[in-house]
């Protein structure tokens, strides 16, 4: 059969776990309109008749400026080491300037196949997107490049067959029945995570983790991290609106996971500058 990773690459909030979600036929990834949504290396897993393709979900290229967007971007740093090439996703409604160039350099020199998915493409007139498309050309050598929308799917099962088709001969990798190799408990956390960033806005969204400590039967026990009283109380909200809401929105995805009723319970911790502790990042995963 064919099989291997392939990593996936580009500015942060370019759509790259949308895309991801849309390769693999479902969700594997959180998505939000903010950027380090993504903060984990997360497998996503196309399964078909004979193939396996392995994406690997990667954080945004950024400039690190606290211990967590180190992290990140060593984490970003490892996923090249192994892979049978990349797929650079560039936003088709923004400037391809400077930092799509530099992550362009760094993409090339790996001296794997190159393809380009150039994403949100929907609603934009086709002379924009030609224009775009050029654009994405000049940035270096590369082996294809495809115009899509992970929203509404246009283009993604022909940018899957693409990727499909750089793989070599390989072995199973992962149960042909797993869409991630992500945990539950993770799965849960993040779950959260994304609601909570649905509901925030300004610096709190990156201020904020969520850790599961308990999954029973019937329940499911979290904790919603943030640096500051104050961003605690704006998460907890009047008369506990807000978690409330997290909550509800969470639920039904949670349960879906697990394949039962759970009730979730969730609680507010300030823990001051996790985003700078070491022993915290570690703990959760980081």
């Amino acid at each position: 059969m064919k099989s291997g990773f392939v990593a996936v690459a580009g500015r942060p909030n370019v759509g790259k776990s949308t895309l991801v979600n849309a390769l693999c036929g479902g969700k594997v990834a959180i998505v939000s309109d903010k950027p380090q949504t993504t903060r984990r290396r997360i497998f996503g897993i196309a399964n078909a008749e004979g193939q396996q393709l392995v994406l690997v979900d990667l954080p945004g290229f950024q400039r690190p400026r606290d211990l967590l967007t180190e992290h990140l971007q060593r984490t970003v740093d490892k996923a090249f080491e192994e892979v049978e090439g990349v797929l650079f996703v560039l936003d088709c409604r923004d400037r391809i300037g400077a930092g799509d160039r530099f992550i362009a350099e760094r993409m090339y020199s790996l001296g794997v196949p190159v393809v380009i998915a150039l994403n949100k493409v929907d609603r934009l007139k086709p002379g924009h997107i030609a224009m775009q498309m050029q654009t994405a050309a000049a940035l270096g050598k590369f082996t294809a490049l495809h115009p899509v929308s992970a929203k509404t799917g246009d283009g993604v099962g022909e940018l899957r067959e693409e990727l499909v088709a750089l793989l070599p001969e390989g072995p199973l990798y992962f149960p042909s029945d797993r869409r991630s190799d992500v945990e539950p408990d993770v799965q849960i956390a993040e779950l959260v995570r994304e609601k909570a960033l649905e509901l925030t806005r300004d610096e709190l969204p990156h201020a904020i983790s969520v850790e599961v400590e308990e999954i029973a039967e019937g329940m499911v026990r979290a904790v919603i991290y943030v640096e500051t009283d104050s961003q605690k109380q704006i998460v907890i909200g009047r008369a506990g609106s807000v978690v409330r809401e997290i909550g509800t929105r969470a639920r039904p995805e949670v349960e879906a996971l697990l394949g039962r009723k759970a009730y979730l319970e969730l609680r507010v911790k300030a823990r001051p500058k996790w985003r700078r502790d070491e022993a915290m990042l570690e703990r959760l995963g980081i």
